[in-house]
């Protein structure tokens, strides 16, 4: 991979790969907004001076929700549910790939053309439903005695259902992680 220019990825023994990949999940794992931890990760590992995450849309087919995700998001008879795929980049680092299965009825108008028209994240475009997650899953992707993923590997997902101030879901997310998560920029 080539890197941003003006930024390395450092070479770190396995045993603070593994510390930083725990550390990242976990304030996933009880964060309720992974736009903010991220962001505040980027801050932290000085990837960029503004520590903002963009949005690019991955093309490809349209995604269903499954009767189980359905079931998740409490679908009432005639709601349509929307997919949205996308990659999470800060300074050039593709950080983490999110498929979204979300309810636009659940949304404002706003929220919901910045969804269509942006490169903004999900979860910043939504933050004033003030969403709770309820993660469902981590799965560990790259093995605990493979050494140090590269920045295009794939770490670790999380599926988590997004919730507004009342409790109501508006949205299903699996989110994969990448080695990028261990770049760090100049200090």
């Amino acid at each position: 991979m080539t890197l941003p220019a003006g930024r390395h990825a450092l070479t770190i023994p396995t045993s603070d790969a593994e510390a930083l990949i725990e550390t990242l999940s976990a304030r996933l794992l009880n964060g309720d907004s992974a736009t903010t931890v991220l962001e505040g990760w980027c801050e932290e590992r000085r990837l960029a001076a503004e520590a903002r995450l963009v949005v690019t849309r991955v093309p490809g087919p349209e995604r269903l929700p499954s009767p189980v995700q359905s079931q998740r998001l409490a679908l009432s008879d005639g709601e349509v549910v929307r997919y949205r795929h996308v990659r999470l980049s800060c300074a050039g680092y593709v950080l983490s790939q999110a498929e979204n299965w979300y309810v636009p009825a659940r949304l404002t108008t706003e929220m919901n053309l910045s969804l269509d028209r942006t490169e903004a994240p999900f979860g910043r475009v939504v933050h004033t439903l003030f969403p709770k997650r309820r993660n469902l899953r981590l799965l560990r992707l790259w093995p605990l005695d493979a050494g140090v993923p590269g920045p295009s590997d794939l770490v670790f997902a999380i599926e988590a259902i997004l919730s507004d101030r009342s409790g109501r879901p508006i949205c299903e997310v699996s989110e994969t992680y990448t080695g990028a998560i261990l770049a760090r920029g100049e200090v």
